[in-house]
C-alpha cells in the first residue's frame, strides 16, 4: 500500500462521491421531514394541487441559494440547476426575484 500522501487513486473520486451522497441525502432527509410536517399541519385537508404546492415552496429557495452561490450570474445558476437562462429567468420573475 503507498503511503505517499501525494500518491492518488480511484478511491479518491469514490470518497468525494459518497461524501456528495451524503449531503443529497441529508438534503432528501431535510425535505421529507419538512413535508411530513406540513401534511401533518394541513390537519386533514386535502389540497388538489400538492405537488405545485410544493414546488413553488422548494423552488423559490433553491434559485435564491443558487443565485446567491453564483453572485447574481444568470447565466452560472441556470447551469448548476441545468436550466435554460429564458426559463430560469421566466421563473425569477415568476417569484420576483428578478432585477
Amino acid at each position: 500500500m503507498n503511503q505517499d500522501p501525494s500518491y492518488t487513486n480511484n478511491s479518491d473520486s469514490s470518497l468525494e462521491e459518497n461524501e456528495t451522497n451524503a449531503g443529497i441525502s441529508q438534503l432528501s432527509h431535510a425535505v421529507k421531514h419538512s413535508i411530513r410536517r406540513y401534511l401533518y399541519e394541513l390537519d386533514g385537508m386535502q389540497p388538489n394541487d400538492m405537488y405545485e404546492l410544493v414546488m413553488r415552496q422548494i423552488e423559490r429557495p433553491l434559485f435564491e441559494a443558487v443565485l446567491e452561490h453564483t453572485k447574481g450570474n444568470q447565466s452560472r445558476a441556470a447551469e448548476m440547476l441545468g436550466l435554460n437562462r429564458g426559463t430560469l429567468r421566466k421563473k425569477l420573475r415568476l417569484y420576483n426575484l428578478h432585477k
